[in-house]
């Protein structure tokens, strides 16, 4: 059982990564912190970092495929840590490939995943909150794409731009509630797949440093800084805002 004097957060798709990044500084900031992935035992390190940073861990199986899953990992978290106070949603399915050669069931399995899963949490979450009166947030992980066009990863980018109209609607539906819906949206990061490919590529990536204006590329901890933001007592008055962190790459 969580600390009553200390909040609780979710954080789905947390074994590295953002996700990882997420939680760690969440549980600096005072959160103890419930976090997910398909298998469990791949949240070792981030639990390990959730408790370094003097937070209680937890870790929870979770797939946003299943509707069944998605209402266990609420359920198991509520059992065992008595609330949830904040939800970030991480989880999501990147298909990169030509728009030609995209399958439907390619494009279901993303929009599955990254849409509906994603709604689907955030509704048990927010139900919880509204049920026992108390106050809550949700923040969404987005991506420039919620904003911009790019070439070969249309089911992503359309599930993202997705995202950006969920944290609209939602805030505006659940302000009443005291329910703050924000979100943010990643720059270029370097993924273990990004980093594979630049590898090989340095034209690539050269020229994906060009777009950026800061002349870098994200860092997981510019996310959770900017998540760590939106949870604040300093952010009590954004709610449906998609904040970006790109560098400057969304405004060249």
């Amino acid at each position: 059982m969580s600390n009553d004097s200390r909040p609780v957060a979710l954080v789905t798709g947390a074994s590295y990564g953002l996700g990882a990044a997420i939680a760690t500084k969440l549980a600096g900031d005072g959160f103890d912190v419930a976090v997910t992935e398909l298998n469990p035992a791949d949240l070792s390190d981030t639990l390990a970092a959730i408790e370094k940073a003097g937070g209680q861990g937890y870790r929870v199986a979770l797939d946003l495929r299943s509707d069944e899953s998605i209402a266990a990992a609420v359920a198991v978290v509520l059992e065992q840590l008595g609330r949830i106070d904040l939800l970030v949603n991480n989880a999501a399915m990147l298909l990169a490939k030509p728009a030609l050669d995209v399958a439907a069931d390619e494009f279901e399995t993303v929009m599955r995943i990254n849409v509906t899963g994603t709604y689907m949490i955030t509704q048990a979450v927010a139900r919880h909150l509204i049920g026992s009166g108390r106050p809550g947030q949700i923040i969404n992980i987005a991506s420039t794409f919620t904003t911009i066009g790019s070439v070969n990863v249309s089911p992503y980018g359309i599930s993202k731009a997705a995202i950006g109209g969920l944290t609209r609607h939602l805030a505006t539906e659940w302000a009443p509630h005291d329910i703050r819906v924000n979100a943010v949206a990643p720059g270029t990061s370097m993924t273990k797949l990004r980093a594979e490919i630049f590898e090989n590529d340095r034209k690539r990536r050269e020229a994906g440093l060009s777009k950026i204006p800061l002349g870098r590329f994200t860092e997981p901890e510019d996310i959770a800084g900017a998540v760590s933001y939106l949870a604040s007592s300093a952010a009590a008055y954004v709610t449906g805002h998609v904040l970006a962190v790109d560098g400057g790459m969304t405004v060249t």
